[in-house]
């Protein structure tokens, strides 16, 4: 792309022709006492949501049309419906009336969920622009997953084509890819909470320790790969974790959930959160320990999380947030494929351990300029460690030597902030919405390797006097510095039909400054060779990216959209400085580049169905990847390096049938039917490996499927799950033939069925379920580190019950 064409682009996109329209304002209050009442939802009976009451009451829209229906919606109060002409209305005042009628706990409930359990964003957000892109927003506070112990198969059953890693029974890490995106820490996403970064270092080491307690979710939001303009480069798109709001209508609200389940697993989760004139609040405490489902697997995590919030005025709104997470988990080692085969749930493995330490804090201003301007603010860091401790070798099946262990200790600060501006306009006398917003971060990481104690417990201390000819052992610096600009317009060319172009400019610069010693002994321990070499290496580069997405929508319920946008995925250097017995990195690895598309339709007919059904395709340059190559010695290693270029593609579908109304049940009864499908085919189109070019690609199962029925009735409620994954690859090479250490090979399909119940009593609500009813024994992850190196199993059978207390 050249900068004459560039120019031509932003030219387009900051063209701006302001016309006037109705402004509408007024105030909303309680009818007994005349006191204010927030967040109430004010809609448009055609467009939907326009406006949202403040803390004092207050709301306020434009509209260009000349008559209109308000509906005024709060979850306590009765619905109000008016109907004003604009051009003679500036100011209006509502009064709701109380729920005078004895409702019970699930017609109160029913009130506060929608039919089905996935919803979309809107075309505009707060500062930010979704209109033709793929989203899926899973309703975390009505889903009847697992939520105690995050159990990520089931919170996103209903987001098509995820890859999911299911190898712990406490949700410490999520671990989820798609597309034929490896889900290792869910890296190929990117991460946030509340629209700020949460991963270890965003660019070089975009790796996600830390998962927020399901239990103090309200949704999640996942926008696929044209999220790359607007949130960062990388191929998935992004995953935002929206915490619960403070409770706009009490000073004091505290709920505590606490759950028993298999394997010594106990959680408590514990939340209070109010509004008290301009101030806001809402914090949990979440605790969880547990023995694990394999011997040599215990843990222990504690999560704290506290938001404060300051309306200075209908206009500004000041939050800070502070989330603080801890975690000890012994690990029980990875397994060869005839060790799963004799026992999947065995370990020779009781020295390992992991440790997680993770602060995060944001401070965030949003404030309105006018009518049809917002900004918001984000200032964000992180003070972050992760220590990995354990005997490692590529047999797996060797017993433990019970020598000097391996530790790698990694140490992340990083700090940003992201500015936004939208602004709504008229162009060609139509509507548009304009967004423009700069992104600053700053990483400053630290790793170093080397040897750990000989005892047993977790000692995260090196012990290099112990063992100085100790063969791995290095120490890098590895600063990382980002900037960039991002824009997006939607234009839209008819009241159905809009198009968006968008740009992102990115600067990257990241560095590599350290050593690493090759010490090697010969059979009587005598030291042959010791050198010290020194690693440092600066990549400094700056590209532009673009998109563009459209839509159209003749009705309401209905919507054709699709997108295009460019990915670039930057090499993880943190990564390569490590060495790992189980692979070696080729030298010459460097970053990924490719581009993602979609395209599809979406809606709801006559609320009997909700869907999605659509087409993709990733498509990548250099994509990394493992393949299994003959050493100069003779021998035969797994190599991580750029493999070739590659293209995945496939059909995705959710249909989400409400059986209430299409066989027109009791208002009492609540079922739905979801089948949500993924069928992908993958290639390496070209590769200068030997062997490569024509096979498939790696994590991508030929055939995805969840289905589930849920429902109940009045307060009795239940949820049954079925969840099936063909077979995948590990390696670029398609190896079915396991390795000695386990790191590649096929993936077998799995089949999995969960089943859940609730019982709701006036404050009360208890939760039952069983995971993996059939109890079958399967894997889905091939670790090539921590916390392998090998297969690491899944969870058998197992149950849980949570008890819910509300205040």
């Amino acid at each position: 792309m050249t900068l004459k064409d560039f120019k031509i682009i932003l030219a387009l996109l900051f063209s701006v022709s302001v016309f006037a329209q109705n402004h509408i304002s007024g105030t909303v209050t309680f009818s007994k006492t005349s006191a204010p009442v927030a967040n109430v939802k004010v809609y448009d009976k055609t467009t939907g949501v326009i406006a949202t009451t403040d803390n004092t009451g207050f709301f306020e829209f434009d509209t260009s049309k000349k008559t209109i229906t308000l509906v005024f919606f709060s979850f306590e109060y009765e619905v109000e419906e008016l109907t004003i002409e604009t051009e003679n209305t500036s100011k209006l005042n509502i009064t709701l009336k109380d729920l005078t009628q004895n409702l019970s706990e699930v017609e109160i409930t029913a009130r506060k969920q929608r039919v089905f359990e996935l919803k979309r964003l809107n075309d505009v957000e707060e500062t930010a622009i979704y209109a033709g892109k793929k989203t899926e927003v899973v309703l975390v506070e009505q889903s009847m997953a697992n939520l105690a112990s995050n159990n990520a198969r089931q919170i996103y059953s209903q987001v098509a084509g995820l890859n999911i890693y299911q190898n712990d029974d406490a949700g410490l890490q999520l671990n989820i890819g798609g597309r034929g995106l490896d889900p290792n820490r869910t890296a190929n996403f990117n991460t946030r909470q509340n629209g700020y970064d949460i991963s270890a270092d965003v660019l070089g080491y975009p790796e996600s320790y830390y998962t927020p307690a399901s239990e103090g979710l309200s949704e999640i939001q996942v926008i696929r790969g044209a999220a790359s303009l607007q949130y960062g480069t990388q191929f998935g798109g992004l995953i935002n974790f929206k915490m619960k709001e403070p409770n706009p209508n009490k000073p004091l609200e505290v709920i505590t959930r606490n759950t028993l389940g298999s394997y010594g697993l106990y959680t408590n989760f514990t939340s209070v959160s109010g509004t008290k004139n301009k101030w806001s609040y809402y914090s949990y405490f979440n605790y969880k320990k547990g023995d694990g489902f394999r011997p040599n697997s215990e843990f222990e995590s504690k999560n704290v999380f506290a938001h404060l919030g300051y309306q200075f005025n209908e206009k500004t709104k000041l939050t800070g947030e502070v989330t603080y997470m801890r975690y000890l988990a012994q690990q029980a080692g990875g397994l060869t494929d005839t060790m799963f085969e004799e026992d999947p749930y065995q370990s020779n493995r009781e020295r390992n351990w992991f440790q997680v330490d993770w602060l995060l804090y944001n401070l965030k201003l949003a404030h309105k300029f006018s009518d049809k301007t917002n900004f918001t603010f984000n200032f964000f860091g992180l003070q972050a460690s992760r220590d990995a401790l354990g005997f490692r070798t590529n047999r797996v099946s060797q017993v433990d030597s019970n020598e000097e262990r391996d530790l790698i200790k990694g140490d992340f600060k990083n700090f940003g902030f992201e500015s936004r501006l939208l602004t709504k306009y008229k162009a060609f006398n139509k509507e548009a919405t304009f967004l423009i917003g700069a992104k600053f971060y700053k990483a400053d990481n630290f790793q170093q390797q080397g040897p750990g104690s000989d005892g047993i417990g977790p000692d995260f201390d090196f012990a290099t006097e112990d063992d100085p000819n100790y063969g791995s052992q290095s120490q890098f610096d590895l600063p990382n510095l980002n900037g960039s600009v991002f824009g997006e317009n939607i234009f839209y060319v008819s009241d159905e039909f809009s198009v968006t172009p968008g740009f992102r400019f990115e600067y990257i610069k990241t560095q590599s400054e350290g050593f690493y010693q090759n010490i090697n002994t010969d059979a009587a321990g005598n030291v042959i060779l010791n050198e010290t070499v020194e690693d440092n290496q600066n990549f400094e580069r700056a590209f532009v990216l673009l998109g563009l997405g459209v839509s159209y929508k003749p009705s309401t319920n209905l919507e054709a959209y699709g997108n295009i946008s460019q990915n670039y995925r930057s090499v993880t250097f943190s990564d390569i400085n490590i060495d790992n017995p189980a692979f070696l990195i080729d030298p010459n690895i460097t970053d990924e580049k490719g581009f993602t598309a979609d395209l599809g339709i979406r809606g709801n007919y006559k609320n009997f169905m909700s869907y999605d059904l659509g087409v993709f395709g990733l498509f990548y340059k250099d994509r990394i990847g493992f393949e299994t190559a003959a050493q100069s010695d003779g021998s035969i290693k797994n190599v991580r390096a750029n493999i070739g270029d590659a293209v995945m593609y496939g059909v995705e579908s959710l249909f989400d049938f409400n059986l209430k109304k299409i066989f027109n049940l009791n208002n009492n009864v609540k079922l739905n039917y979801f089948v949500n499908t993924s069928i992908i085919n993958s290639e390496y189109t070209a590769s200068d490996k030997a062997g490569i070019k024509g096979n498939k690609v790696e994590f991508v199962p030929d055939l995805n499927l969840k289905m589930g029925l849920n429902g109940g009735y009045k307060n009795l409620l239940a949820n049954i799950q079925y969840s099936y994954l063909g077979s995948q690859f590990t390696d670029a090479t398609n190896s079915t033939t396991a390795s000695l250490s386990g790191v590649v090979g096929e993936i077998p399909e799995y089949d999995i069925l969960d089943v859940s119940l609730s019982y709701s009593y006036k404050n009360f609500k208890l939760e039952t379920g069983i995971n993996n009813v059939l109890d079958n024994s399967y894997f889905t992850r091939r670790a090539t580190g921590y916390p392998g190196p090998g297969i690491i199993p899944s969870a058998p059978r197992n149950w849980y019950t949570t008890l819910q207390i509300k205040f």
